[in-house]
């Protein structure tokens, strides 16, 4: 059982979801009428989803709910597709859906980390410090494809431009270092939140930045002395900082970033930790 990491919490709790039914069959000589009444309510019930107001979120992020992720088990096999949306939901997470995911740590030349701040309209971790980039592989034949995780790594390849403005000749995914995965749960508030496997992708290179205002608030460059400074002041409240990276960071990350030009070492394909 994973213990939920909480940035916020809100009163409310998110609806939950009605299991489809399977509609019995009527006979035949039933009147045309009757029928049709028959399987539009049983339609409505089978595709009813949770009804979540979207009104007051951004409407460019409300657009990216009804992008398909890749379902997976807790052994990160894939078992099926569903929205953004649906994945990051509280009453579903709950029941156990379980998305991919991948987290990106770039660093310049100088070895200092990129670090971001999402940006006020995101609907999950709005304002929360984050690692360089996060997002999920989308559930097309580009972004599913497993082998050396290179449809993950397509993926960030994909964000890093789409978030930060990065140019995808700059960042392509065969230099991207396939660390290994976690497993994590964390509340955003009473209604959204993430239930992910999460690919931990390094990558040094010196890039060119031109950040989406609607992705992300601010940005910059930290060096190890400054990460750890930008922690404590989270363990103060005087900061937010994303579940994962507070996860990674706590466990991880500096052992790797005293190795970047060892990575090796630390590759780890076939254990996911659980956190």
């Amino acid at each position: 059982m994973f213990a939920w990491a909480v940035i916020r919490t809100a009163a409310c709790e998110g609806p939950r979801l009605i299991k489809p039914t399977a509609p019995s069959v009527r006979p035949l000589n039933r009147s045309l009428p009757l029928l049709t009444a028959f399987l539009t309510r049983s339609l409505s019930v089978s595709t009813r989803m949770p009804e979540i107001k979207t009104d007051e979120l951004d409407q460019k992020q409300v657009q990216l709910l009804s992008e398909m992720c890749i379902l997976i088990d807790e052994h990160d096999k894939r078992t099926g597709a569903d929205t953004k949306k649906n994945c990051h939901l509280n009453s579903n997470i709950d029941k156990g859906l379980l998305h991919r995911a991948f987290s990106v740590f770039l660093f310049n030349s100088e070895e200092k980390l990129l670090l971001q701040q999402r940006s006020d309209a995101k609907i999950t971790f709005p304002g929360c410090f984050t690692n360089t980039c996060c997002s999920h592989p989308l559930y097309n034949p580009e972004e599913l494809e497993e082998q050396g995780a290179i449809g993950v790594r397509r993926a960030a390849q994909r964000r890093l431009e789409a978030e930060l403005g990065i140019p995808m000749n700059q960042v392509p995914p065969e230099e991207m270092t396939y660390l290994t995965r976690i497993h994590y749960k964390a509340q955003s508030d009473g209604v959204w939140g993430e239930h992910e496997i999460d690919y931990i992708l390094f990558m040094q290179k010196d890039v060119e930045l031109q950040p989406d205002p609607n992705e992300v608030k601010s940005h910059r460059y930290v060096s190890k002395e400054e990460l750890k400074e930008l922690l404590e002041k989270a363990k103060r409240n005087e900061v937010l900082i994303t579940p994962w990276f507070s996860l990674i960071a706590d466990t991880f990350l500096f052992k790797w970033w005293d190795n970047l030009q060892n990575l090796k070492q630390f590759m780890d394909h076939d254990r996911i930790h659980r956190m």
